[in-house]
């Protein structure tokens, strides 16, 4: 664990796939202890970077995790100095380390490493370098349960678009030639239930969106 030791208070940078919520699901089980989750949220959009998913469904994983979410509201040019200000915030908070879902690209731990290194944070990747097939499945296994919310259909077919991820998916994704993980952008997912959530968390499907070859789930929370 490097540096980072049972004990030691943590942030997690929290997209809401199911990366970032295996690297919290291991840092806890090391002993962490989880203070926080920051997501950075696309202020142009409306919806969290990469993933696409609304304010309403990340405060509600993160109320059924039972830990506190701070969006961190962007655009693209100040991306760097907004996650950065996040950071510091969550180390005067006694934060000790920021925990991260990237699993083997090069140019992640760095941005990363370089982020932490200017807020006084240890950085902690969980899943470094691993065997990306397993840890789709030790993600599966431990029952969590992940709809996929973003297809690149350049790399992988529009039909994978709201399914749920199980071991028959991920081989079928990998089958199609696109990684199994999806660590290239071939896919992204939501994380609705699991061992961290004390519930499942709900969500409608209003529409699915077609944006240059991405096709896009504009999942969100149900109105009652």
């Amino acid at each position: 664990m490097g540096d980072v030791k049972p004990g030691q208070k943590f942030v997690a940078s929290y997209s809401g796939g199911k990366d970032s919520v295996l690297a919290v699901y291991r840092a806890a089980g090391a002993g962490l202890a989880p203070v926080g989750l920051i997501t950075t949220y696309n202020t142009d959009a409306g919806r969290s970077w990469f993933h696409g998913v609304s304010e309403s469904l990340l405060r509600s994983a993160a109320g059924s995790m039972a830990i506190p979410v701070t969006l961190i509201k962007t655009t693209g040019a100040q991306y760097a100095e907004n996650f950065e200000k996040a950071l510091a915030e969550a180390a005067r908070g006694g934060a000790g380390a920021c925990v991260f879902g990237d699993i083997d690209i090069e140019g992640h731990f760095e941005w990363c490493s370089a982020r932490c290194a200017n807020t006084g944070l240890i950085p902690y990747f969980p899943l470094k370098n691993e065997n990306r097939r397993r840890v789709v499945y030790e993600f599966i296994d431990a029952g969590f349960l992940a709809v996929i919310t973003i297809v690149d259909t350049n790399r992988l077919p529009g039909r994978f678009l709201g399914q749920t991820l199980t071991r028959d998916v991920a081989d079928a994704i990998e089958a199609c030639g696109a990684d199994i993980c999806g660590e290239n952008g071939e896919y992204h997912t939501f994380v609705y239930g699991g061992p961290l959530f004390s519930r499942t968390v709900d969500f409608k499907r209003p529409e699915v969106i077609e944006r240059d070859n991405y096709a896009i789930l504009s999942i969100d929370a149900p109105t009652f």
